[in-house]
């Protein structure tokens, strides 16, 4: 009689002393769940978020080394400031914050918020603090990937004059997966040992279904949070998986039950839209010209 091989859970991250993993978004739901086991397997985490305050009080309940330090990635002179004062080395860099259904707005650069915030600010921030990282880029992506078109509006970006929430939200989901595409194509074109993976939580309770513009899908998520929805820590376990095991770069984690809704990490597949190099490139040169920062020098050896 054999045995059926054991789900992997937040026991089986390796142990993380020594290390250095920069989690955005980090006070609540999937990020303070990411923060809590890293720092329990002895990574030094930083909470990187928009409310100090926030972050200090989450902070506090964190049983290991975490430090807090302001960003807003809705506000590229935020992003700006943070990498700059960066000093040292950066194993890993968790871009987790975002989003999610909100209705229409744009950010301080003017960006309309979901892609503004989902993946402008990340990208910005990625490549800015990319000469420092030494291991990886974890960016959370969601199935709604899937929705929205799917296809990037390279020609309306904000969807002016066409915005829904939901567009809005698979667009910039979308966008995470091929900034990991494109992303991972430079650091091997660049003989870089840097990796870019992503993960998605499946459906995980956090507050981001709180801020939904439309108040039949807030109904609709409390009830799917009561009987369909894993906790933030199950949630977490694709992305923390996505930065500690031994992947190939540009892959994919999400959970491995019914419709990737539930369930242990695993490896899955992303849509055509999000497997597309032609309209990764596409992304990654529009990105660039958006927020003014350029693919940069990956780390090698060491990072002063």
């Amino acid at each position: 009689m054999t045995t059926a091989p054991s789900k992997w859970t937040v026991s089986d991250i390796p142990d993380q002393s020594g290390r250095t993993v920069v989690v955005t978004g980090a006070n609540s739901g999937l990020g303070i769940a990411t923060v809590e086991a890293l720092a329990g397997a002895g990574a030094h985490v930083v909470l990187a978020v928009r409310d100090p305050k926030r972050g200090e009080a989450a902070a506090a309940g964190v049983d290991g080394s975490v430090e807090v330090r302001r960003l807003d990635l809705a506000d590229l002179s935020s992003v700006r400031e943070f990498a700059w004062n960066w000093r040292g080395g950066l194993d890993v860099l968790i871009n987790n914050a975002g989003v999610m259904n909100i209705p229409e707005s744009t950010t301080k650069d003017g960006f309309e918020t979901q892609i503004g915030t989902n993946h402008l600010g990340h990208f910005a921030l990625t490549n800015l603090l990319l000469p420092r990282i030494t291991d990886r880029v974890v960016t959370v992506s969601s199935g709604a990937h899937r929705i929205g078109g799917p296809y990037i509006h390279f020609d309306n970006l904000n969807l002016t004059g066409e915005y829904t929430p939901m567009k809005a939200y698979g667009q910039s989901k979308l966008a995470n997966l091929l900034f990991t595409l494109e992303l991972q194509r430079r650091l091997t074109e660049s003989g870089s040992s840097v990796r870019a993976t992503a993960a998605h939580p499946g459906y995980a309770v956090t507050n981001l279904q709180s801020h939904d513009a439309s108040a039949v899908r807030r109904l609709l998520m409390r009830v799917g949070n009561r009987v369909m929805a894993q906790d933030n820590k199950a949630g977490a376990l694709p992305t923390l998986f996505a930065a500690v095991q031994d992947l190939p770069g540009a892959s994919y984690v999400g959970p491995d039950g019914l419709g990737e809704m539930r369930g242990a990490p695993t490896l899955v597949g992303r849509s055509p839209a999000a497997s597309d190099p032609a309209a990764a490139r596409h992304l990654w040169t529009l990105s660039e010209e958006l927020t003014g920062v350029t693919y940069p020098q990956p780390a090698t050896v060491d990072a002063a």
